[in-house]
């Protein structure tokens, strides 16, 4: 977990006489460029054409690229990096389910248990502001407000990808779908739910898409083997419907007969990938999310095939199903009424058959001459040691056209501090050559905003859904409250300002989760 980070004591000068050193040499010697690449669509990044380049730190070389790297602008850069301390690396997330898990469980009338919040998917929940790239690949934003409290900032950093024009774009899918038929998903909500929204999709399918079934309760059981919907939506459709909840609840044995089927029906040049639809509430036979993804280890490396993990329920499994959606090479969604089953099988599935990015990364390198210590909000479960952003054997996420993923920082500076305060790089692989690419994007302290409202509503959102998801789980661990916490009364006030502000049902709605937190609270 990422926690407060404070430089050791006593140690601060020598690392910035030594970096000096360094960045002297490096000029006198080859003059090499040393400058961060201008963030995309951030005012905040000094991207104009007249605005000073600043010297940044940008992530460590590695021996497996020769210590170079692309930048923005095309410029090839040698790089000088701060201390381990001033570091922060992690796998991209596109998850969402611990907010809309915790939003319908609040809306029942109870509280989320503190270990199933993911601050990280409560903020990539709403839309953002970012500028996205004319092709392939990210842009890279950063910016930041000052808060309440002295000295201290949230750094925001925003990675976007550019959408599909049009859906012809894509190659072919071919999905398994996985699903779970135990006796708990007889509740509504649940099976019946998720028989309601495959069809939904199997109608909005392409015809040269294809489409398998494998459901499981004490034991799994291929009911229909990897399908073209050309001309065979009926047998489709007929599979889904004769659906019925049975018995116990085998998850390792749906996964297992699910990558199996997935394997069979491979298609070359298709996205492959399994769709899990389950309340993860595994109580027979393998209950271990390593020990399920061990056996089918060979099928997700050799194939390629990615995991869709998609939450039902009330009583849902959040933990398991998210560490398969972390190791599956894949991300978990929660669907609790027709209205968010339409908005992830109709448009976020469709959205994520494609992939722009494999084993995508972040690297967040903070100026020592400027940063006393910073705190990454969320994350918890994808963070990735520094000297890892490099080795491509160490998983990553997987981003589709049209994402967005944020992190939010907490970041103190030295009293006085000026200039330089952060660079952020993204590296990830093309999904076809596995080719390595990076993007980075930098922060001035002068560009941030002297309060977090006068920064942008998209920014005032993000934070106000990690402010919130940060009371939710207080007392989690002994973490310690974002600077500025202004508590879930004032929260609730700020969500339904920026709702008018913003027009947008998404942050309307974030403003009743919070006023039902708020209420449960007294």
């Amino acid at each position: 977990m990422e926690r407060h980070r404070t430089p050791r004591p006593g140690r601060r000068h020598h690392r910035t006489r030594r970096l000096r050193a360094v960045l002297l040499a490096l000029t006198t010697t080859g003059g090499l460029l040393l400058t961060a690449c201008g963030a995309g669509g951030s005012e905040s990044s000094n991207n104009s054409a007249d605005a000073p380049k600043r010297t940044g730190f940008p992530a460590p070389h590695s021996s497996q690229d020769g210590g170079e790297r692309q930048g923005a602008d095309g410029d090839t850069a040698r790089e000088a990096s701060p201390s381990p301390d001033y570091l922060s690396t992690f796998a991209l997330d596109v998850d969402t389910a611990s907010y809309d898990y915790a939003r319908r469980t609040l809306a029942a009338g109870g509280r989320p248990a503190p270990s199933t919040i993911r601050p990280e998917e409560f903020v990539n929940s709403f839309r953002q502001d970012y500028e996205r790239p004319d092709g392939n690949g990210f842009t890279v934003t950063v910016d930041g407000a000052r808060t309440d409290e002295k000295n201290w900032s949230l750094v925001r950093v925003g990675l976007t990808t550019r959408p599909s024009t049009q859906t012809g774009e894509r190659p072919p899918a071919a999905l398994t779908f996985v699903i779970d038929i135990s006796g708990s998903m007889s509740e509504p909500g649940r099976l019946d739910l998720a028989q309601h929204s495959l069809h939904t999709m199997t109608d909005r399918l392409r015809d040269d898409d294809s489409v398998a079934v494998v459901t499981f309760s004490d034991k799994a059981e291929q009911v229909l083997p990897m399908t073209r919907l050309g001309g065979h939506r009926g047998e489709i459709h007929d599979a889904i419907g004769s659906l019925e909840p049975t018995y116990s609840t085998n998850l390792g044995a749906g996964v297992e007969t699910g990558y199996a089927t997935a394997v069979e029906g491979h298609r070359a040049g298709a996205t492959n990938r399994v769709v899990l639809v389950s309340d993860a509430l595994a109580n027979d036979g393998d209950t271990d999310p390593d020990s399920m993804l061990e056996r089918i280890s060979s099928s997700r490396r050799e194939y390629g095939i990615t995991l869709f993990g998609v939450g039902v329920g009330s009583d849902y499994g959040d933990a398991l199903m998210e560490r398969l959606a972390d190791k599956g090479d894949g991300h978990t969604v929660y669907v609790s009424g027709e209205d968010d089953a339409a908005r992830v099988f109709c448009t976020e599935l469709p959205q994520n058959i494609d992939l722009t990015a494999r084993d995508a990364k972040a690297q967040v390198a903070f100026d020592p001459e400027t940063v006393a210590e910073f705190r990454l909000v969320g994350y918890d479960n994808r963070l990735v040691a520094d000297d890892d952003f490099r080795n491509d054997r160490v998983d990553g996420g997987e981003v589709g056209p049209g994402h967005t993923v944020t992190a939010l920082y907490a970041v103190r500076a030295h009293p006085g501090a000026d200039g330089h305060l952060a660079t952020a790089t993204v590296r990830w692989l093309d999904p076809d050559t596995r080719a390595p690419h990076e993007k980075s994007g930098d922060v001035e302290t002068g560009a941030l905003h002297d309060s977090l409202r006068d920064a942008s509503p998209r920014f005032q959102v993000t934070a106000t859904a990690a402010y919130f998801a940060e009371a939710l789980r207080q007392g989690d661990d002994g973490r310690p409250s974002l600077p500025g916490d202004p508590g879930l009364g004032e929260l609730q006030d700020r969500a339904a300002e920026l709702a008018k502000t913003t027009e947008d049902k998404d942050v309307e709605q974030l403003a009743e989760v919070i006023e039902q937190a708020h209420r449960g609270q007294g």
